[in-house]
């Protein structure tokens, strides 16, 4: 069995999540479907200019993980360029970053966070 897929922090979700050809009515054309997860490393490494260690150290996971998403993310970007597809920015196994900045429920009374300890492993009743 594999092993889960590990939660990605993301900075918010893009302004628009559509994008498509012009002229073209929406359910005359093929879509690729872009996670939010590709979304953001497109961002923080064509837009912002970061390298691929920092992306990844934003991201929550491992570089190694950012080249693999940052590539599979310019193939569909690729595909849907040339072939005249449309564009779905959606899903995938994303966490917002405001659990990062301390504002998720771990830091929240009561709150469990995302490893399940509270407000740190100090807290765990021995």
């Amino acid at each position: 069995m594999p092993r889960p897929c590990k939660n990605r922090f993301v900075a918010g979700r893009p302004g628009s999540v559509v994008y498509k050809p012009a002229g073209m009515p929406a359910r005359t054309l093929e879509w690729v479907y872009l996670g939010l997860d590709e979304f953001e490393a497109i961002r923080l490494l064509d837009h912002d200019g970061l390298d691929q260690v920092k992306a990844a150290e934003l991201m929550g996971i491992s570089r190694p993980t950012v080249t693999r998403i940052y590539a599979s993310a310019r193939k569909k970007i690729a595909e849907a360029l040339t072939e005249g597809k449309a564009i779905c920015i959606e899903g995938g196994p994303v966490m917002n970053n405001a659990y990062r900045r301390g504002l998720g429920p771990g830091n929240m009374p009561g709150g469990r966070g995302r490893h399940g300890f509270g407000r740190g492993r100090n807290n765990i009743a021995r």
